[in-house]
Order: structure tokens, then sequence, then C-alpha cells
């Protein structure tokens, strides 16, 4: 169980990580701040459940 919660977390993050680069390219501040945050989050999830994702120290703290 817990390698798909994992394989979620990564997935998610993925999703996340796209989508904050497509509101940056497409000029959108909501969708930047929105996305960062959705970043953070899932980086604090995986920290509370033992997870190591790859990020940098921006993504943890909402700012990317």
């Amino acid at each position: 169980m817990t390698g798909i919660f994992d394989e979620e977390l990564r997935e998610q993050l993925a999703l996340a990580r796209k989508a904050l680069a497509q509101a940056r390219a497409d000029g959108d501040l909501d969708g930047v701040q929105a996305y960062q945050g959705r970043i953070a989050g899932l980086l604090r999830t995986a920290t509370k459940h033992g997870i190591t994702l790859e990020h940098t120290e921006e993504e943890e703290s909402g700012e990317s």
C-alpha cells in the first residue's frame, strides 16, 4: 500500500510542477500561487509519511 501512496504523491507532484510552469508561462499569478501551495503541501504530506521526494528549498516553502 505504501508503494501506491508513494507513486501517487510523485505523480501529483509532477502534475503540480507542470501546471505551475504553465501558469508562469501564461502570466497567471493566481495560478502560480495556487500551484506553489499545492507543491509545498504535497512535500509536507510526503515528509509526514516518511517519503523522500527531490525538491528545492523554494518548493518546500511554497515559493517555487
